[in-house]
């Protein structure tokens, strides 16, 4: 079973300043919880966590792993929206992704063990429309070599196309574990 647990506080003012919001697990609502959607700073003390531009997991995804972000900046926002997190199930040494070209898993596979920073320096396409994860390991997708630009993550199962990790298109470029810090 996947661990599910870790600590994040969100600050309303860059540095970690202004109201907080600590979070233990799911939070759906930030407004709910007394915080409005405005983060300009974050300090993820244990776990990583995929927080979220809207309230109920919804837009654009953040990957954080355990560090401080003094602003919005350094988890690759444009700016300072954000409405909810989870944090992400995983705990084990099982890393293994398969990406396909084609949806429903058709077409050129290659299956990944580590990061890979450029994927087309492995004679890879930007398309993956379909992946399979396998294990308890988390992945997290980039549209840009690098790890850079649009980011989704995807946990242990099928994702027939891009729009079940909730992509707006099929481009990605590289991809890295996510390494749970606890």
């Amino acid at each position: 079973m996947a661990q599910r647990s870790g600590k994040i506080t969100f600050y309303e003012g860059k540095h970690f300043t202004g109201q907080k919001l600590q979070v233990f697990g799911d939070c759906d609502n930030f407004q709910e919880q007394g915080l409005r959607n405005r983060v300009n700073s974050i300090r993820a003390e244990s776990g990583a966590w995929v927080c979220f531009q809207h309230p109920d997991f919804r837009g654009q995804q953040f990957i954080l792993e355990r560090g401080n972000y003094p602003d919005f900046f350094r988890w690759n926002a444009h700016n300072d929206h954000m409405g909810s997190c989870r944090p992400v199930g995983m705990h084990g040494e099982h890393f293994r992704l398969e990406i396909f070209e084609g949806c429903n898993f058709t077409g050129q596979r290659l299956e990944l063990q580590d990061d890979c920073p450029f994927l087309q320096s492995r004679g890879w396409t930007d398309c993956v429309n379909a992946v399979k994860v396998y294990g308890d390991g988390a992945w997290v997708l980039y549209e840009e070599p690098n790890y850079h630009g649009r980011m989704y993550l995807v946990e242990r199962g099928d994702f027939r196309s891009f729009i079940d990790w909730e992509a707006h298109c099929a481009r990605v470029q590289s991809l890295r574990r996510v390494v749970n810090c606890f």
